[in-house]
């Protein structure tokens, strides 16, 4: 992943994780993730590493200015000449003049650039553009690399096309056909699961075992090599018997999919009320594509007066127990769920500091409510971290406590 904003902390990378993620999904082995700037010899030895693979992805680097360095440096690591591919000159140049002429500037000026982006290692094959990037596949006959746009959205506008080009085909082929098991948890501490790991046999012999934590999510990943299929299946047997309880989803569906999914199949529809999470619980709700069939709105009343005129509650509640208590989170609850006409209400409020807190309700301390049709779920915790992560885990929380509610509901009846 090149770029110096990105190792100067100025951008976070979102392409690494991206593109490692589908190529777990297609069955291959990420070795590394490396950031590198634009100096230019740092690029060149990060790429020379890189063809060491059986596929190397890239990204960044594609523009028309001096510090663009990808493809040229690309070409020096494989040994190759520079070429312009006339056919993309024209294709590039065709955009810029759109681009100048919404601008009001002479093509000129984009001229040079335009042949610099088209200009590609002798081999190589275009995968056409996006603004005026190209991606590009390079086949080095000892490794594979794909170069892609930076801008995320480009990317994920030209990957497909790299993996329909007979280069990369022929590296998936190649891959060994490896059994993927998820399991997800929610509330275990980590260690309790690398316990239940290890008591179970640990990983090793054929079975690689991954444990990452996130806002109390607990999320293990066994990949299963050929021959060890019934190994990987008695490992993932036992962590279900012992850690059940925590168990949430043997897929990759985030919880708010999961949420969604549930008040879809129940044909319910649900609404938040928010005041320490500030609108995060909606915003992951409304982050999942077609949320909207479910998903009717969210009132973020921070303010006390707020949570009275918008959500209904009572001036007693808010002056006998305070806006961070069980009781408003409740009021919270019930006066979304009216005030936007949903099924399902849920509701957060809490201390997330860094301060605010005092002796009785420290900073961390969070209460979520769900009021639904068929009855209430509520929930007091203590949340250790620093604000965002108080946040981030309080909004976890509020959509579990709403899984928990429509599963226990469905399965009592």
């Amino acid at each position: 992943m090149t770029g110096s904003e990105l190792v100067r902390g100025e951008r976070a990378d979102r392409n690494g994780p991206f593109l490692a993620a589908e190529a777990v999904r297609l069955g291959l082995d990420p070795a590394r993730i490396t950031v590198v700037g634009d100096r230019p010899e740092d690029l060149e030895q990060a790429f020379r590493q890189g063809l060491e693979a059986d596929l190397c992805l890239v990204t960044g680097g594609l523009g028309p200015t001096h510090d663009d360095r990808t493809i040229e440096l690309v070409a020096r690591a494989a040994g190759r000449e520079l070429v312009v591919d006339d056919a993309l000159e024209q294709e590039i140049e065709g955009v810029s003049r759109m681009f100048a002429a919404r601008l009001g500037r002479p093509y000129e000026d984009f001229a040079r650039g335009v042949r610099k982006q088209a200009t590609l290692p002798v081999g190589a094959l275009s995968l056409g553009l996006a603004g005026t990037a190209p991606g590009v596949v390079l086949d080095t006959s000892g490794c594979v690399v794909v170069v892609l746009p930076g801008p995320p959205r480009e990317l994920r506008r030209l990957w497909p096309r790299a993996l329909e080009t007979d280069p990369v085909r022929r590296v998936l082929e190649r891959a060994p056909p490896r059994e993927r098991v998820v399991l997800r948890f929610y509330g275990p501490p980590e260690s309790g699961v690398a316990e239940a790991l290890a008591e179970a046999g640990g990983d090793g012999d054929g079975v690689e075992v991954t444990i990452c934590a996130r806002e109390f999510e607990i999320h293990v990943d066994l990949v299963v090599e050929p021959g060890a299929e019934e190994r990987g299946a008695a490992l993932a047997r036992i962590m279900r018997e012992r850690l059940g309880k925590y168990l949430f989803s043997e897929d990759e569906r985030t919880i708010a999919e999961i949420v969604l999914d549930l008040c879809r199949a129940r044909g319910l529809t649900l609404a938040t009320a928010e005041s320490c999470t500030g609108g995060m619980v909606a915003a992951r709700l409304t982050g999942v594509p077609g949320a909207s069939d479910v998903f009717r709105g969210s009132i973020v009343a921070y303010a006390n007066d707020v949570k009275a005129t918008e959500l209904g509650v009572s001036e007693e509640v808010l002056a006998t127990y305070g806006a961070v208590s069980s009781e408003t989170a409740a009021a919270m609850a019930h006066g979304v769920r009216a005030r936007l006409g949903a099924d399902l209400g849920v509701a957060v409020t809490g201390v997330a500091g860094p301060g605010g807190g005092t002796e009785e309700k420290p900073v961390g301390l969070v209460l979520v409510h769900v009021a639904g049709p068929d009855g209430e779920e509520a929930r007091r915790t203590e949340l250790p971290g620093d604000r965002e992560m108080i946040r981030g885990r309080a909004t976890a929380a509020s959509l579990h406590l709403v899984r928990r509610l429509l599963e226990s509901r469905h399965t009592s009846t």
